[in-house]
């Protein structure tokens, strides 16, 4: 007779036991530029046929965790993974054991082990930082205070499929310079080889780090990166007018005090006449009509926000199973 094994003396082996190296999406750049034509086209393909990858057949779940109020990300995730055969689990931050103060670092071993990705919306960007350090599986932005990087991705799929190209397309993005969606425009148009304007007030320049390093990106992939305080100078021969609103989640007590300065940055009906002909509108939603942007120019035929907003889902799917494969 064969001996049993001794309860006290098995080593117990999970798939953690020796880490393959993991894919994270923190920041627009986290992609080369060949990944990110690799994933635009993917993107295509399943907005085609939506059903045309099922890398989370099982169901294999995917944790979408929200520290933030959300509509377009919560939505397009949730039916993004389960488009590709996955289950999500939505979790509400503040709920949940991370709202009450849990290490970052406990939760990803905790989801880790149960979950094929993680799809986190918060605020510091250290946190998402802190959270890829410690899984074993793919951690994706899905928004923090630094960049809106999934965003952006759609965003570029919206360009080509609304121009055939995006390397040597100017892209102007009117607001806020120093949020996330100028910060991700900047990182993200860089990489697709566009020439990249940011106009804003003086004091909501960009971070220097990010203009940094996607000057350093532009310089490789013969796109441009420039930031002027000028609306005209701007909107000039721009081939995409971007805006975004003027006052962030987190910065509602200061919306009075911010409008003034950025009234002259409004993407309207004076903004889009000095455009090159066919411009292409993009707006990341919710809009505020008739304060960052125009009825009209929203309401438009040059307006490209509601395949924007649906290019969310497809985009976000094809990042879903590059990161997987790569992981």
């Amino acid at each position: 007779m064969t001996p049993l094994s001794s309860p006290s003396t098995a080593v117990p082996q999970h798939r953690h036991a020796r880490r393959a190296p993991v894919r994270h999406f923190r920041r627009d750049d986290d992609l080369s530029p060949t990944e990110l034509v690799a994933v635009l086209d993917l993107a295509d393909e399943l907005k085609r046929d939506r059903f045309a990858r099922r890398p989370l057949e099982g169901p294999r779940a995917v944790a979408l965790i929200f520290d933030k109020p959300s509509t377009r990300t919560r939505v397009s995730f949730s039916v993004g993974v389960a488009e590709l055969g996955g289950y999500p689990v939505v979790i509400d931050a503040q709920t949940s054991q991370l709202g009450r103060g849990e290490p970052i670092g406990d939760t990803a071993r905790v989801l880790d082990r149960q979950c094929s990705a993680i799809v986190w919306r918060t605020s510091g960007h250290e946190r998402l930082d802190a959270m890829a350090a410690a899984s074993g599986v793919p951690v994706v932005n899905a928004l923090t205070d630094l960049f809106h990087a999934c965003q952006v991705l759609a965003d570029l799929q919206t360009v080509r499929e609304r121009h055939g190209r995006l390397a040597g397309v100017t892209l102007t993005y009117l607001g806020d310079g120093s949020n996330n969606m100028a910060h991700s425009y900047l990182l993200g148009g860089a990489n697709a080889g566009m020439h990249v304007r940011i106009c804003t007030p003086a004091g909501y320049l960009p971070h220097s780090d990010v203009l940094a390093d996607a000057r350093a990106v532009a310089a490789t992939t013969g796109g441009s990166v420039t930031v002027t305080t000028d609306p005209a100078a701007g909107a000039e021969g721009a081939d995409v007018l971007a805006t975004d609103t003027w006052v962030s989640m987190g910065q509602e007590g200061e919306s009075h005090a911010r409008a003034h300065p950025f009234e002259p940055y409004a993407l309207d009906e004076q903004a889009l006449g000095l455009a090159a002909p066919g411009v292409v509108v993009l707006h990341c939603l919710p809009a505020h009509r008739g304060r960052e942007i125009s009825a009209a120019v929203l309401d438009g035929p040059s307006s490209a926000v509601w395949d924007e907003a649906e290019n969310r889902l497809h985009a976000q799917k094809a990042l879903l199973v590059h990161l997987l494969e790569q992981s």
